[in-house]
């Protein structure tokens, strides 16, 4: 039988100081893991010196990878680094959010499941974000639910993607920002691939980067975009 393979998307944007740190710790998790690893570091529009320190951590380790994109875009960055991917799963990690313990499981799963999803609302689950960020998501899901008739109760976070709905389901998703990865769970649901979740802890390990406030209008707009795209669809 051949080796699992694994390719990790890790969007980075003006993570220059965060890197050195977190990079050997990302790969301290993916050690004990039964399967070939590679790490993509998909940076995109930093003006902090990303690239460079990027490209040096990559020089150290032969399983990390460096994609650069000119424009800050969380969704393009994933894309790009899904269209790189060259592992039997693919999964997406933030550089402050990342668990081998969670990569374990979805192996084990791996023969009942095409999508592992971590979710910080299923029984088991521990989210220690504040009381704003854990209603954001709530409402979240409450509008899947009503919008998309989704079943799932987390699409952002960390998720393990079978290669197959890589290639049949990443091409067809359109929306870039924050949405690329809900709207990849929302067609691979409709597709019927299967998907499972495991709670997930959530702590932060520091300040959010953006305003979750800020991000609501145009979360909204990107959901409506959505339903709308999947409605000339069919």
């Amino acid at each position: 039988m051949s080796e699992t393979t694994i390719s990790v998307v890790v969007p980075i944007h003006n993570e220059a100081a965060y890197l050195p740190s977190a990079v050997p710790e990302l790969l301290a998790e993916l050690d004990p893991l039964p399967a070939r690893c590679e790490v993509l570091l998909c940076e995109n529009g930093s003006t902090d010196g990303t690239v460079r320190v990027a490209e040096q951590l990559a020089a150290r380790d032969d399983r990390v990878r460096v994609i650069t994109l000119p424009e800050p875009n969380y969704g393009a960055a994933m894309r790009a680094g899904f269209g790189e991917s060259s592992g039997d799963w693919v999964v997406n990690f933030d550089i402050d959010y990342f668990s081998g313990e969670f990569l374990a499981e979805a192996l084990r799963l791996g023969e009942t499941a095409d999508l592992v999803l971590a979710s910080k609302r299923v029984p088991g689950s521990d989210d220690q974000r504040g009381g704003l960020r854990r209603m954001g998501t709530l409402v979240f899901n409450l509008l899947l639910r009503a919008l998309f008739g989704s079943k799932v109760s987390d699409t952002h976070g960390m998720k393990a993607v079978r290669r197959d709905v890589v290639s049949e389901i990443a091409p067809q998703v359109v929306s870039t920002l924050d949405l690329f990865d809900t709207e990849l769970v929302i067609r691979a649901e409709r597709a019927g691939y299967r998907i499972r979740e495991v709670p997930a802890v959530v702590e932060e390990q520091r300040d959010a980067r953006s305003s979750f406030l800020s991000r609501v209008p145009r979360t909204l707009v990107g959901l409506w975009r959505i339903r709308m795209q999947l409605w000339r669809e069919r």
